[in-house]
């Protein structure tokens, strides 16, 4: 695979703001804590979730789209009245991603461990490269 990084490979989308079109998701600025790199196995993905759980965190599939999000539902929580700061907060997140046709997302896998939700997209087939026999 090589080594120099297509930005038309991964596009971002930030589904807050509609009117903000696709833009290469390595000069776009995320909205939220994440990581993306590639290597030969294919497109990997890093979103921080602290303190969710996989029933509240959403990976969907549309089309050539891979989506993640999560909603947070309204609770109305009094502060302990201890509280001398509050820096940890559950926010809502939705992230969008068109996915290139060289990543099969029919194979992606998904896992949420210690807070961090790891996505993995294999290349697919027909993107790696081949060795034609000579006649």
């Amino acid at each position: 695979m090589s080594t120099n990084f297509n930005e038309f490979d991964i596009l971002f989308y930030n589904f807050f703001y509609p009117t903000s079109g696709y833009g290469s998701a390595a000069t776009t600025k995320q909205p939220h804590p994440l990581n993306i790199f590639y290597d030969d196995a294919g497109l990997h993905f890093e979103v921080a979730c602290t303190g969710l759980t996989k029933d509240e965190v959403s990976v969907d599939i549309e089309d050539d789209i891979l989506k993640i999000s999560y909603n947070k539902a309204e609770e109305e929580k009094e502060l302990h009245p201890g509280t001398i700061h509050r820096g940890l907060s559950k926010k809502s997140f939705n992230l969008g991603y068109k996915i290139s046709a060289k990543y099969d997302l029919s194979l992606a896998l998904a896992k949420l461990e210690n807070g961090l939700l790891e996505i993995s997209i294999p290349v697919a087939e027909k993107a790696k490269p081949k060795t034609i026999k000579i006649k």
